[in-house]
């Protein structure tokens, strides 16, 4: 048993391997992508594990045909009063009376950052951090050290396709984890190899700064261990502030990076490329995944892979064989007449990469988004760029903001995007009108993006364009 494993056991006092019969691990937001994982995480060790969310989903679902209990109403009456400790997410907010309960009674209660900061103590690590893309990294750099047989331990932002989990463990003691900047969780991890994909202005309601979230993962650069690696997206601004010296850049094609793709050809849905890693040409690349910007994505998990000594061929044998991520560019309807695209975007950097993947696959062909706004503050901060990016579409449909953690801002509606786009087909929808809009005009090619609960609505319009 490693240290890791042992602090984790003297904290919660649970024996392995019991079932976890003396006490409960709890998690309060059970349903959240990275608090599911650590779920998962503690079950595949046989800790009992029980959970509280706000509304049933297919991953709360999935966890509780697992053996994982969890429950929807915000009741201390519902709670396990012999939780040994409380796991929760920045996202609840701090007079969740479950949370209150657990704080005021003196419970072990710590954040989701604080239990990866222990399971990956010990660990070697591959931390991927940025303001967007690095969900898509991670699973790509899990999935290609899993199958290549190099084997790793998996905390993922996102649902791995190939596997239907957003977790799996392995006896070798590598743990490849998406590195969260929100409230500067990535700040407990102590990476070997980090990858930093973006530096965007993004959750300004904790920074304050687009300054200040730099210096955070300026700060995340000092947290890599003596001796490891950093591998940054090429042109990042401030790079030369990163505090490591063993550094070196990934690209999609721009050869002054010292990892970059080249040779790029679309045959068949999918992208046929040649990755030049470090002056190493590794020919013939497919990735079934759509997008340019997963090109990109590609070229950093494969350059993470060549760095930790993978061979060439198991790594291309891998990524031919990636399925992708849940809700990143995920076709829900593939046909020549109907093409139906999810993707978890809701960054104005994510939404151009979106459009400009679907447009390199589909080209002129007219193209309708569905976005869904996602915070109040986000919405607010990065109206024009919103904007500017939902400009290249032809035809767009806002439902309103998804409010998640925060509470209305006066003046701050989906309209706010809506009255500064160029576009002459444009509208705001609720979403009943937005399945009755898709029952009478049926588009060809339909994106739907968002990261709140915008994935309600994808069976039901699917159901709509598969209709004869």
């Amino acid at each position: 048993m490693n240290d890791t494993n042992k602090d984790i056991n003297e904290l919660l006092s649970i024996p392995l391997g019991d079932g976890g019969k003396e006490g409960v691990v709890y998690f309060i937001g059970i349903g959240g992508i990275g608090m599911s994982a650590l779920a998962r995480y503690f079950h595949s060790k046989n800790y009992r594990v029980s959970g509280y969310d706000k509304t049933p989903t297919d991953l709360t679902r999935t966890l509780e045909a697992s053996g994982i209990e969890i429950h929807y109403e915000e009741n201390v009456a519902l709670i396990p009063k012999n939780a040994k400790v409380v796991v929760y997410t920045p996202a609840i907010p701090a007079e969740h009376a479950e949370l209150v309960y657990y704080q005021s009674n003196n419970y072990k209660v710590v954040k989701r950052s604080d239990i990866l900061k222990w399971i990956t103590e010990s660990s070697f690590n591959v931390c991927v951090a940025g303001t967007h893309g690095k969900t898509t990294v991670t699973t790509m750099t899990a999935h290609i050290l899993r199958h290549s047989g190099f084997g790793s331990n998996a905390f993922l932002g996102g649902i791995a396709a190939n596997y239907n989990t957003n977790f799996w463990s392995s006896e070798n003691n590598v743990v490849v984890v998406e590195a969260d900047e929100y409230d500067r969780s990535f700040l407990k991890l102590s990476p070997d190899v980090a990858v930093i994909t973006a530096m965007d202005a993004d959750h300004l309601d904790i920074y304050g700064t687009a300054e200040e979230v730099e210096n955070a993962f300026l700060q995340f650069s000092g947290r890599i261990k003596e001796g490891g690696c950093l591998i940054s997206k090429y042109g990042l601004s401030r790079a030369v502030e990163f505090k490591v010296s063993n550094h070196f850049t990934y690209s999609f094609n721009d050869e002054h990076a010292d990892s970059y793709a080249t040779d790029i050809k679309v045959e068949n849905g999918a992208y046929r490329f040649d990755v030049v890693y470090k002056g190493e040409r590794i020919q013939d690349v497919e990735l079934k995944m759509g997008g340019l910007h997963n090109i990109e994505n590609a070229v950093a998990a494969i350059s993470v892979a060549k760095y930790v000594g993978i061979d060439e061929d198991k790594i291309k044998a891998a990524v031919a064989d990636f399925k992708g991520v849940k809700r990143r560019f995920e076709y829900l309807i593939k046909e020549e007449k109907q093409v139906f695209i999810d993707d978890y975007a809701h960054h104005p950097e994510e939404l151009k990469a979106l459009i400009s993947g679907v447009r390199s696959l589909y080209g002129n062909q007219k193209l309708t988004l569905v976005f869904q706004p996602h915070l109040y503050t986000r919405t607010n901060d990065l109206a024009d760029e919103f904007a500017d990016s939902l400009s290249m579409v032809d035809e767009l449909i806002l439902l309103p903001i998804y409010p998640a953690r925060e509470l209305p801002i006066p003046g701050v509606v989906s309209e706010l995007i809506l009255d500064k786009i160029k576009l002459a087909n444009k509208q705001v929808l609720s979403k009943v009108d937005l399945l009755k809009w898709v029952e009478a005009n049926k588009p060809s090619l339909l994106v739907m993006a968002g990261a709140g609960d915008i994935d309600t609505l994808l069976k039901p319009v699917k159901e709509i364009l598969g209709k004869e």
